[in-house]
C-alpha cells in the first residue's frame, strides 16, 4: 500500500453540507466506529454488481478478470487498512461527484437531529441517512481514494483529511487497480485494532457476511490474501438453512440501518413468473420516510445479476420496505428503462406488494404487538395508499389502526369498531384535526359521546384526504362527525342520558335572528343535534371539503376560496336560552352576541377570531354591561 505517485494534484473545498456532515462524524457520531466496514463493502459490492450488470452488454469489461471480488489489506504496523475492489471503478468527475457532494436524500434530516444529540446518544443513527463513505472518517484522520473505471485507461487519487478540503489527481496507472476502486484509511491511534487481522475478520462477517460477492483477508501487504466470506447469496439458500441472526445480519447490511427487522418474507415466486423475494420491514422508523423524493429501496437483480434499485417494485405507500428481487425470467440484453417497462415486471410488482400486505395481515394476527409498533412507525405512509391504491382498500383498511373516543388511547380496527356498533348506526364516524386531545374533546363529537357512538380521531395530515374517497368498510361508509348534518335521531342514548327537549320558540327566533346578523360569513346558522354540553359548534357544508382539509390546503396555498361554514347553536344551552330572551331593547347586545358565538366556535376549532378587532371591541362591551 505505497502512496500513490500524484500528477496535478487540484485541491477543492467539500460543499457545505459535506463539510457539516464530516464535523458531525468526527465530533458526535463516534460510538460504533467499526460501522464504516459495512459502509465501505456496501459500495465495494454495487461497485460489483454494476459491473456485472454493464458486462453483459460489453464483456470486454471483463478482460483477464472475470472473478469479482472484494479484499480487505491490513498494515497493523503502519496503522492502515484498504478495501479495494474489482468492480466498474470511477472517473474523476464521478469520484467528484461521489464523494465531493451530498445528493442522497435524508443526509440533512440526520445532520440535523444529530446536531442536537449528546455524545453517546447517536450511534442508533449510523447508516439510516447515506453517511456512507464519510462514516470511513470516524476511524481514520486521511482517507485516501484510488480509481480506475473499467476499460480506461486513466486513474485518479482522491484525498482528504476530512477537514474541508480534498485533492484529486491523475496517478500512474500502475499505481492503481486494474480496474476498481481501493480506498485506503490511515487509522487513529484509538482505532489502530481495526487493523488487527481477528477485528477485521470478526467484524465484516458479522457486518457484511452475505453480500453476493466474495470477501477475501490479506492479514499484511505481502501476504496471500484468504477467502473469509463465499459471496453466496443469502436469498438463494434454503429458509431451513437460514437463522434469524443471519437474516437481522443480511437486514443490516442491506439497509444500512442498526435496528432488527419488524418483518422479515422470504419466499420464492413459481408460476407465469419465478422470482425470488427477500424482503424487511424496517424495526424503526428513517428520517427520510416523508422526503418527497424518496424512493423504494428495493434492489432488481435477473440471475443473481444486480439490475437496478430504482425500479419501483413496490407501490410508493410501501417505500419503507428493504430488499430484494431477483428475477429468473426478466431478460438481461435490453436496457434498465425497457426492463421496468416490461409487462414481466408489472407482474411481479402485482405480485410482491400482495405478499407483503399478505404477510403484514398475517403479522395482525400471529403479533399484534409487533403489528402495532409497525403501524406506529409506518402507518402514516402505508393511510397514503387509501387514496392511490383502488385495488387493494379493503386490504388497507383492514390493516390499518386508529385511536378513537372509546380506545382509551389504545389503537382499533375498524373491525373492532364495526363490532361495537350501536343499534341504528349505519356508518363508521370520524373527526379530523391536528391535535388528539383537543380532536377528543371537540364540541361536534358530544352527540356522538351522548350516544355511546365512537369516533375515529385522524390526526395525520394524509387522513383529511384519504377520508374523500368514498370508502366503506364490510358495507359500512365512513362519514365525518364535523360535516353536514350529524343524522343521530335514529340512535338511542346511552343509558342514563336524557333526551334533549325540544327548542323553545324563544330559542328559534334567536338562531333565526344569529342568521340574519352574521349574513354571508355563513352558509347558514341552524339548531344542533350533534351538541350537548357546548353552545355553539362550525361544521361543513354536506358537498365539498371537510374544513382540516381545507385549512391544509389553504396554508399549502392551493385553495382559492373556502367554503362558508354552517354555525350549529344548541338551544338547550343555558347561555343561549338566557340570549333568547333578551328584548328588542337589547338589540345591541344580541348582535354582539352572535358575532361573539360564531367567534366562540371558531377558536373551539383552534382558529383566531374573524376579526381580532371586532371580537375584542365586542367582548369589551359585553364585559363592561356585565360588570355593570
Amino acid at each position: 500500500m505505497s502512496a500513490a505517485t500524484e500528477t496535478n494534484a487540484t485541491t477543492r473545498p467539500f460543499e457545505a453540507d459535506v463539510a457539516k456532515l464530516l464535523h458531525l462524524m468526527v465530533h458526535s457520531v463516534y460510538s460504533e466506529k467499526d460501522v464504516f466496514f459495512r459502509e465501505l463493502i456496501a459500495n465495494a459490492a454495487d461497485a460489483c454488481e454494476k459491473l456485472r450488470y454493464e458486462a453483459l452488454s460489453d464483456g470486454s469489461l471483463l478482460g483477464e478478470d472475470p472473478d469479482l471480488r472484494i479484499t480487505l489489506t491490513l498494515d497493523p504496523e503502519n496503522r492502515r487498512l484498504s478495501v479495494e475492489d474489482n468492480g466498474i471503478g470511477m472517473s474523476e468527475a464521478e469520484l467528484t461527484d461521489a464523494l465531493g457532494t451530498i445528493a442522497r436524500s435524508g443526509t440533512k434530516a440526520f445532520m440535523e437531529r444529530v446536531s442536537g444529540q449528546k455524545e453517546g446518544e447517536n450511534s442508533q443513527f449510523i447508516g439510516q441517512f447515506g453517511v456512507g463513505f464519510y462514516s470511513a472518517f470516524m476511524a481514520a484522520d486521511k482517507v485516501d481514494v484510488v480509481s480506475r473505471r473499467a476499460g480506461s485507461q486513466e486513474a485518479s487519487l482522491w484525498s482528504s483529511d476530512g477537514l474541508g478540503t480534498y485533492s484529486l489527481s491523475a496517478i500512474d496507472l500502475g499505481e492503481a487497480p486494474a480496474r476498481g476502486t481501493r480506498v485506503t484509511l490511515h487509522l487513529k491511534e484509538d482505532a489502530a485494532t481495526f487493523a488487527e487481522s481477528y477485528t477485521a475478520e470478526h467484524t465484516v462477517k458479522e457486518q457484511s457476511g452475505h453480500v453476493p460477492v466474495p470477501i477475501f483477508l490479506r492479514e499484511k501487504p505481502d501476504a496471500e490474501p484468504k477467502r473469509i466470506t463465499d459471496g453466496t447469496a443469502l436469498w438463494t439458500r434454503p429458509k431451513s438453512e437460514i437463522d434469524a441472526q443471519e437474516y437481522t445480519d443480511f437486514y443490516r447490511s442491506l439497509a444500512g440501518q442498526f435496528d432488527d427487522p419488524a418483518l422479515t418474507l422470504h419466499y420464492r415466486a413459481e408460476g407465469v413468473q419465478e422470482y425470488s423475494v427477500l424482503a424487511f420491514v424496517p424495526g424503526s422508523k428513517p428520517f427520510d420516510l416523508f422526503d418527497p423524493d424518496r424512493a423504494g429501496r428495493m434492489k432488481l437483480y435477473v440471475r443473481r445479476v444486480f439490475i437496478t434499485d430504482e425500479a419501483e417494485i413496490l407501490p410508493r405507500y410501501l417505500r419503507f420496505v428493504r430488499g430484494l428481487v431477483d428475477s429468473s425470467d426478466l431478460p438481461l440484453n435490453v436496457s434498465r428503462e425497457m426492463i421496468q417497462e416490461s409487462r414481466a415486471l408489472g407482474l411481479i410488482r402485482k405480485g410482491v406488494a400482495n405478499r407483503v400486505l399478505s404477510e403484514m395481515n398475517k403479522l395482525t394476527e400471529k403479533d399484534a404487538p409487533a403489528y402495532t409498533r409497525v403501524w406506529e412507525n409506518f402507518g402514516p405512509v402505508l393511510k397514503e395508499g387509501l387514496y392511490e391504491d383502488f385495488e387493494r382498500r379493503d386490504t388497507l383498511l383492514a390493516l390499518s389502526r386508529f385511536k378513537t373516543t372509546a380506545s382509551g388511547g389504545e389503537w382499533r380496527s375498524l373491525k373492532d369498531y364495526v363490532a361495537a356498533m350501536k343499534e341504528g348506526q349505519s356508518a363508521i364516524y370520524f373527526a379530523t384535526g391536528t391535535d388528539l386531545d383537543r380532536l377528543a374533546s371537540s364540541p361536534q363529537i358530544e352527540g356522538f359521546r351522548a350516544r355511546g357512538i365512537e369516533v375515529l380521531l385522524l390526526t395525520d395530515q394524509v387522513d383529511s384526504f384519504w377520508v374523500t374517497s368514498g370508502l366503506d368498510f364490510e358495507g359500512k361508509p365512513l362519514k365525518s362527525a364535523t360535516q353536514g348534518l350529524a343524522d343521530l335521531g335514529s340512535i338511542p342514548l346511552s343509558e342514563g342520558e336524557a333526551a334533549p327537549a325540544p327548542a323553545s320558540e324563544e330559542a328559534s327566533s334567536f338562531i333565526a335572528f344569529v342568521k340574519s346578523t352574521l349574513g354571508d360569513i355563513v352558509s347558514d346558522v341552524r339548531a344542533s343535534d350533534r351538541l350537548t354540553t357546548s353552545a355553539v359548534c362550525l361544521v361543513a357544508p354536506e358537498t365539498g371539503m371537510d374544513r382540516q382539509l381545507e385549512r391544509l390546503l389553504a396554508s399549502a396555498g392551493r385553495l382559492d376560496k373556502a367554503a362558508k361554514p354552517i354555525l350549529e347553536i344548541n338551544p338547550r344551552h343555558d347561555l343561549v336560552e338566557r340570549l333568547s330572551r333578551l328584548g328588542d331593547t337589547e338589540t345591541g347586545l344580541r348582535e354582539d352576541a352572535a358575532h361573539l358565538l360564531f367567534d366562540e366556535a371558531r377558536i373551539a376549532d383552534g382558529e383566531a377570531p374573524l376579526d381580532p378587532r371586532g371580537f375584542s371591541d365586542r367582548l369589551a362591551r359585553v364585559l363592561s354591561r356585565a360588570a355593570g
